[in-house]
């Protein structure tokens, strides 16, 4: 299927006066709030009006305008998300769809593509939208970490592995976010160059496709400001709207796309159909960040929630459904749509696929992990056609599930975290752990991912914590999140943010990590915490 929006707009303008009369109050994903279940604290929310998704649309289905019910409900019976919702548009604080109706996105991003590229095959795709219930697909191609876009990586590979993966959602009618995911490289600006003839190769080549959307920039982060990052936003957007002049731009925000409030306070100009990305993780991000989106959203700036989890902020830890729950409850309330992170079976909690699960496609609600299911519930009760898993009502992908086993020898830990300790030290009552969970090269240097678990054992609550950790070789850091740091040479000394000070008797924190850059790699480390 071919999605042309120029075509789209010329067949739908005889019908639009009397669609728009009928349709409700918001399109693509519902209003209804999740609860809580107490007996495995995943979602399991009724659907009300949603219709099971049966046939294979035929390419005369693919042009057919939305019909209603007899209460003038949309309903999904055998049409796909952008045949009912057609091209994106941004409308004051909201995403709306072609009729004018506010949608919202109900997405799953792909990990990296360099290190899980097996998920971008066709019948993931339609497992995703009929199994999962997603309506839009995120393609994180990074940027700078190992076999990055900008260093090293196979460039014409992941090009390849984007245009597959927007060829695949659009033929199964899904929206198809393109992602370019900075992350170690900080400030967007770094490879701005390669960022603007990224998007006019792409822009120029999608530029009919009226189910594709841009996000330039993930996650600035590092003491990038955002005065950066609309420096960087300035000169990219101009160079995807000389080829497509209406699709959405997602911009990231400072703070791993967390100060929105900021950004806001110097917005975008001149621009049409422009979101700011805002990500959080459950665990981690809580009132802080809940309260910067009521900050952009009360002010009429449209956000969207570009990559999040129920984990904490490494990707891994503990789910936090109470907070999960408090999160949507609260995108419910602006209509602001959101993408999970991940589509992969890493061995770590943000993953929607159970670490056990070899499968590329036709997932049954046993492989997923536990956040995959509680995702699986959310989107039941939010896009349109829902969620067969959770429904229980199995795969229906139509064919017998792939089952491969991925042997990627550029990737050390071959997509799955280790998790191998390499120091732990304590004092009192208080106790930390430092594990490695992944390394890289960046050019000259070693790139070494660790996470930290601080455990107190005592009797009373401890009301702050300081960890010290030598590396046996001098390093500077590249990243860190759940704390602060500073380093004198071969040290690293890290002190808790604001929300995480205080860990209670008998509990352990482990919502703290970090990436260093060294010469060669870090041996002999030794950790400590008072």
């Amino acid at each position: 299927m071919t999605v042309n929006k120029r075509f789209r707009k010329i067949i739908a303008a005889a019908g639009i006066f009397a669609l728009m009369l009928s349709l409700t109050a918001c399109s693509g994903c519902g209003g209804n709030p999740v609860s809580e279940n107490p007996s495995s604290e995943i979602i399991t929310s009724e659907v009300t009006s949603q219709t099971e998704n049966t046939s294979e649309k035929s390419e005369k289905d693919s042009e057919k305008k939305s019909e209603q019910n007899s209460e003038g409900k949309e309903v999904a019976d055998g049409r796909t998300p952008f045949e009912i919702h057609g091209a994106l548009s941004v409308d004051g604080n909201h995403i709306v769809d072609e009729h004018g109706e506010p949608f919202r996105i109900c997405g799953v991003s792909t990990h990296g593509l360099s290190w899980f590229p097996q998920y971008v095959n066709k019948q993931a795709v339609k497992s995703l939208r009929d199994d999962i219930g997603a309506n839009t697909l995120r393609l994180a191609m990074y940027t700078a970490e190992g076999q990055g876009y900008c260093t090293g990586g196979d460039q014409s590979k992941l090009k390849n592995l984007v245009s597959s993966g927007v060829d695949f959602a659009t033929n199964e009618g899904m929206y198809v976010i393109i992602d370019w995911h900075i992350l170690h490289d900080l400030d967007p600006n770094v490879y701005k160059d390669e960022a603007k003839a990224f998007f006019d190769e792409m822009s120029k080549k999608y530029a009919d496709h009226g189910n594709v959307l841009y996000e330039i920039c993930n996650e600035p982060n590092g003491g990038t400001s955002w005065e950066q990052v609309k420096t960087y936003a300035d000169e990219v957007i101009p160079v995807i709207r000389a080829n497509d002049p209406d699709a959405i731009i997602i911009v990231g925000t400072p703070n791993w796309s967390q100060d929105v409030d900021v950004a806001i306070k110097n917005p975008i100009t001149g621009q049409k159909n422009i979101v700011y990305a805002v990500h959080f993780y459950a665990d981690t991000h809580k009132d802080d960040i809940r309260n910067k989106v009521k900050t952009a959203e009360d002010a009429g700036y449209p956000v969207l929630i570009s990559e999040f989890s129920i984990c904490d902020a490494s990707g891994n830890g503990n789910n936090n459904i109470g907070e999960a729950n408090t999160w949507i409850q609260l995108l419910d309330q602006y209509g602001i749509g959101f993408v999970a992170w991940n589509l992969s079976n890493k061995a770590e909690s943000s993953s929607i696929l159970s670490e056990h699960c070899k499968k590329t496609s036709g997932w049954e609600y046993d492989d997923l992990s536990d956040s995959g299911k509680w995702l699986v519930g959310v989107f039941n009760s939010h896009s349109d056609q829902g969620s067969r898993l959770a429904r229980g009502e199995g795969s229906a992908s139509g064919v017998q599930p792939e089952v491969i086993v991925i042997d990627n020898p550029d990737r050390e830990d071959d997509g799955q975290q280790g998790g191998e300790e390499v120091a732990s030290g304590g004092s009192d009552n208080l106790s930390v752990t430092v594990s490695k969970s992944n390394s890289w090269t960046e050019g000259s240097d070693t790139c070494t991912q660790y996470s930290l678990a601080l455990k107190n054992s005592g009797s009373a609550n401890s009301s702050s914590w300081t960890v010290t950790i030598d590396f046996g070789t001098a390093v500077t850091i590249s990243q860190i999140w759940g704390g602060k740091a500073s380093v004198s040479g071969n040290t690293v000394t890290i002190t808790p943010e604001s929300y995480n000070g205080s860990i209670a008797a008998g509990s352990t924190l482990s919502d703290v990590g970090l990436i260093v850059k060294s010469a060669s790699a870090p041996s002999g480390v030794k950790a400590n915490v008072k």
